[in-house]
């Protein structure tokens, strides 16, 4: 490729639709990484390379555009995350796969993109666009909103945030009576914490005011067919980055001199602001990607919520929700539409 030597890569046609089918399964909004490290084991499922197939693995799987239809979305989608791109947009006609190294500029977050270079590779893709963007999208969230443990307590969980510091809330109590509480708070940081916070009496709050707006937003049912948007998730990338700066400069705040927390509060309001208005950008977005089957779903669960799953209610949750901000005083909820 522009007389440098790179490897070629030809589909190997099982593993190829072993690969498939782990996009094809991780699109379902019900399915998670270990489901289909369950699925593989179980079923001796061989994806091609011989390793043990781990939760890791599959994620690296889902998030290499090597197996993406690169067309001009993918395109946008990288520039729009501050990838170096090496071809013209013109290159970009949804046939090849692409290359994506690390540049010596990149940052250390995980989840970003940022200083790394994308280049066309010689072998043809073998995920459409949508469907690896999809699966993109759904790995941001995990990143963003999941923990290193399921969640049992709350369907609220990483959902629900601290409205003194933004840090996220945890379940503390026994199983009668369980309350949330900030982390900074229980770590002995900075935070004082936002009061005496009953999960029950927060989840009773929640799904009332989630059925008011699936209510209010069902005269809504003309949308088409929903398409992946790469805006919205370059969006939601850019969202968790401006998060986890934020946590990063609350924790520089314990026992920092005046001058230094002067910076940091300074710092974490202009944050906090394009936070606010990302979210809010982000609310006018989703509400385009919200398709008539899916309302009927989201109030099918909201109207049988006691008989409806644990994972159900979170997947309601995080269809309808950005965020929730809470104390003892006020809970303020960020809808994605």
């Amino acid at each position: 490729m522009d007389n440098i030597n790179t490897k070629m890569l030809v589909a190997d046609p099982e593993a190829a639709r072993q690969i498939k089918l782990m996009y094809e399964m991780y699109a379902d909004p019900q399915t998670s990484l270990g489901d289909i490290v369950r699925y593989f084991t179980e079923q001796s499922i061989d994806y091609g390379n011989g390793r043990e197939l781990a939760r890791v693995v599959v994620s690296q799987i889902l998030r290499n555009p090597a197996y993406a239809q690169a067309d001009l979305d993918l395109y946008e989608f990288f520039k729009s995350q501050g990838a170096e791109i090496v071809n013209e947009a013109a290159d970009f006609t949804g046939i090849n796969g692409c290359y994506l190294y690390k540049g010596r500029e990149a940052t250390e977050y995980k989840g970003s993109i940022k200083d790394h270079i994308l280049v066309l590779a010689p072998h043809e893709g073998i995920i459409t666009y949508d469907l690896w963007l999809a699966c993109r999208r759904k790995l941001l969230k995990n990143k963003k909103f999941g923990a290193t443990h399921k969640a049992k307590n709350t369907w609220l969980a990483g959902k629900i945030k601290c409205g003194l510091c933004g840090s996220g809330l945890m379940s503390i109590g026994r199983s009668s009576v369980l309350y949330f509480r900030c982390r900074k708070r229980a770590d002995r940081k900075t935070c004082e914490g936002g009061g005496t916070i009953r999960i029950h009496d927060v989840e009773k709050f929640v799904y009332e005011d989630m059925r008011r707006i699936l209510s209010e937003f069902q005269t809504l049912s003309d949308n088409k067919s929903m398409k992946v948007n790469s805006k919205l998730t370059a969006l939601d990338v850019e969202l968790v980055q401006v998060e986890t700066e934020i946590e990063k400069l609350i924790d520089t705040l314990t026992g920092a001199n005046p001058v230094l927390l002067s910076y940091a509060n300074s710092k974490i309001e202009a944050l906090d602001a394009k936070r606010q208005s990302l979210i809010k950008v982000i609310a006018d977005m989703s509400v385009k990607n919200l398709t008539p089957d899916q309302i009927l779903d989201l109030s099918k669960h909201l109207n049988n919520w006691d008989d409806a799953s644990f994972d159900n209610k979170r997947l309601v949750v995080d269809r309808l929700i950005v965020s929730i901000i809470a104390t003892s005083n006020v809970i303020d909820i960020g809808w994605k539409f």
